[in-house]
């Protein structure tokens, strides 16, 4: 997800309006020329993305009265059942990023629960998924959600988490009202900002605050206080040409007054003339010239390299980028990565990301590196860089040490949940400190905060629909190490997107093996949240795939999950049919141990079913299996459970009997708390066979025993 303006119109804090020294930029030439790489002048500082904007106070006005006027509801004599919606519409370099934080800044006080925020448009330009939005949505309101929900019933736990509260909630780059109307809150004491580049055509009373150019002093006061306000006082008129030349384009006047300010012997007039000089490719609309244009003209100023590792930047998980980013996707060092990063975000290219803590979790070598964002006005032009300046292999190679890095990272994170001294820290501890973690919380924090950025790298990996080496690690990776730290129910939601991933991959590609894992995978999670139905059916494709691929381990997960799911529904003769066709797998292969365990099974369902003759009959098999395996406390157990249900049958006799040679079978086992067990229920056969003082010892020494092997 990317953000959509190019310093939108900020205005960076210090009034000096002088450039402040840092990274470096090519001398002054015309765009079109040749590229000259060993000239260096220093360039300005970029401002920080919470810094005041420049104009648009007619526009915060009327947002804000926008927020008090009478809505179609009220209108009617109804009160108004949902928030109200505020657009900020326009293009994208605008400014209308920048506009909506401003809103937002001067509203905070009157919603104290808080800002939530949402990007409703991908790394790619392609919408994202609305489910994913809105889970995103409740993960920061603390509320969980079942994995593999659909997105109807996200969106109803959405409006239930913000029933009751008072919050801003802030959609940005907004493709169309599909994707926002399921996430509007049904309460009107909280308020929606969006973010779009046309109108929200099926949501009611929406009234656009539609953005165009700045006027020419805010125009001019950008360039200002880039380039400083004495270039601008000796050729005003100059400046207003170029102001006028960016159409007032909050987005092309950050480039143009970075390229500016990287000069300080340079003029407006050279600026006006330089960006003139910029050729336009024929199909460029006459609207995306100034932005075009600008940018153009700060990318042809680039050295090679810098170029090159500001082109690789589209490749980055999630659109954020520090310097061992840059490093790995440019296959450079961190002292040349860093320096390059901190001269695009003074030119404009890059936004630092706002809100970054020192503290925050990262790796040991990794602190004081910032993060970028390569805003979502300039990533299609350099994404038509890439494809043009790079080859495919190239871009393969980038994509494989960017993959690399955080697959190490993830390793790393796994091993900070092991016991200090075990064999996974130790192996970690000789890593580089950018990939050292100084403890467990540190990366727990990490995982929580890259979660975003970790999943988008999963879809990076699988986009090519290769399920090489490199990705398979990537993939086990990041679902053992989300497990490690945030267990089976938290880990659920990120597991089932991932093995959804997967399961496109494997089916784009006809992989039968990966894509019966997947389905397993994803049945399991299926089951978990109550989709019986959804899971029977993943299964039933997860055998199929599973004996096209020859994978017997599979296809015995297939048969008892399909066994098991059917005994959830009650279903005992297709449960102890499944149970049947997976035994049947495991006595071939010969396979004692899981025999034992679906004869037990078998029993079981049809235990639950009171066909006791066939329950007879399974556990008796589970007891001869067990003896043959030399399995005693297995056996043991199934001769308990065989007791149960001679008991349950209306033989109370045969259940004692049984039941005292399963406590000598115990005994030689060694399992005091299985010894327990037995015990107590001989003590209860004996109290319905009406023997009280033998119950009473045997229930005596059951207790005795738990005393002595608690669980």
């Amino acid at each position: 997800m990317t953000d959509q303006a190019v310093g939108g119109g900020q205005l960076p804090p210090e009034a000096t309006g002088r450039p402040v020294g840092g990274a470096t930029a090519a001398s002054s030439r015309r765009a079109s020329g040749p590229r000259r790489d060993d000239a260096t002048v220093p360039a300005p500082a970029a401002p920080p993305a919470t810094a005041r904007i420049a104009g648009r106070r007619r526009e915060l006005k009327a947002l804000r009265a926008d927020i008090e006027r009478t809505g179609l509801d009220t209108l009617t004599g109804r009160r108004g059942t949902r928030s109200r919606v505020l657009l900020i519409a326009g293009r994208p370099g605008s400014g209308r990023t920048a506009l909506a934080e401003a809103l937002l800044r001067e509203l905070a006080a009157d919603y104290p629960d808080g800002v939530l925020r949402a990007t409703l448009t991908g790394r790619d330009g392609e919408p994202c998924a609305t489910d994913a939005i809105a889970r995103d949505l409740l993960t920061a309101l603390d509320t969980d959600a079942p994995p593999g929900a659909a997105e109807d019933e996200l969106g109803e736990l959405l409006r239930g988490a913000l029933a009751g509260r008072r919050a801003l909630l802030f959609l940005d780059d907004a493709p169309g009202a599909e994707q926002v109307e399921p996430l509007l809150p049904d309460v009107p004491e909280c308020l929606v900002v969006v973010v779009s580049q046309g109108p929200l055509t099926g949501i009611p009373d929406v009234r656009p605050c539609t953005l165009g150019g700045l006027d020419r002093a805010a125009a001019v006061e950008i360039l200002a206080r880039y380039a400083g306000p004495t270039r601008i006082t000796v050729d005003p008129s100059t400046a207003d040409a170029v102001a006028e030349q960016c159409a007032g384009q909050p987005a092309a006047l950050v480039l143009a007054g970075g390229w500016l300010a990287a000069r300080p012997k340079s003029s407006l007039s050279d600026l006006h003339r330089a960006l003139a000089a910029v050729p336009l490719p024929e199909g460029v609309s006459t609207a995306a010239r100034p932005l075009f244009r600008a940018f153009q003209l700060a990318y042809d100023a680039l050295p090679k390299p810098a170029a090159r590792m500001l082109r690789l930047t589209v490749l980055a998980p999630g659109g954020l980028v520090d310097a061992h980013d840059a490093a790995a996707l440019a296959g450079c060092s961190v002292a040349t990565a860093g320096p390059a990063l901190q001269e695009f975000a003074a030119l404009g290219l890059l936004r630092p990301v706002a809100g970054q803590d020192p503290a925050d979790a990262v790796p040991d070598g990794a602190a004081g590196h910032p993060q970028y964002r390569l805003p979502g006005c300039l990533a299609p032009l350099v994404r038509n860089l890439l494809e043009a300046y790079e080859r495919s292999s190239d871009i393969q190679l980038a994509r494989a040490r960017m993959l690399q890095r955080t697959v190490r990272l993830l390793v790393s994170c796994w091993a900070m949940s092991e016991a200090p001294g075990s064999p996974a820290r130790l192996k970690v501890a000789g890593l580089p400190r950018s990939l050292r973690f100084p403890s467990r919380a540190a990366a727990g924090d990490w995982l929580r905060g890259h979660r975003g950025t970790l999943l988008d790298a999963a879809r990076i990996a699988v986009a090519d629909g290769e399920l090489d080496t490199l990705d398979r690690r990537l993939m086990a990776a990041l679902t053992r190490t989300l497990l490690a730290h945030q267990g089976p129910e938290a880990a659920a939601p990120d597991l089932y997107a991932l093995h959804e991933l997967v399961l496109e991959v494997a089916e784009r590609r006809r992989l039968p093996r990966e894509k019966a894992a997947a389905l397993l995978n994803l049945a399991d999670l299926d089951v978990h949240a109550g989709r019986t139905a959804a899971a029977l059916t993943r299964y039933r494709g997860a055998l199929e795939a599973a004996r096209a691929a020859g994978d017997a381990a599979a296809v015995g997960r297939a048969l008892e999950s399909l066994g098991g799911t059917y005994g959830e529904l009650g279903d005992w003769q297709r449960a102890a049919d499944w149970y049947g066709r997976a035994l049947e797998l495991r006595l071939a292969q010969g396979e004692q141990a899981d025999a034992a365990r679906l004869h037990g099974r078998i029993g079981g369902v049809h235990a639950q079913a009171g066909r006791w003759g066939e329950a007879l009959t399974a556990w008796r098999a589970a007891v001869g299996t067990c003896r043959r395996a030399g399995d005693t406390a297995g056996q043991a157990r199934a001769m308990g459970e065989l007791a149960r249900v001679q008991e349950c049958a209306g033989l109370p006799e045969e259940a004692l009997r049984i039941c005292r040679e399963a406590l000598e079978t115990v005994r030689k086992a060694g399992d005091g708390q299985l010894e327990a067990v037995l015990q107590l229920r001989i003590a209860d056969t004996l109290e319905r066979l009406g023997d009280p003082a033998a119950a009473r010892l045997h229930r005596e020494a059951g207790e005795r025993l738990l005393e002595d092997h608690p669980e």
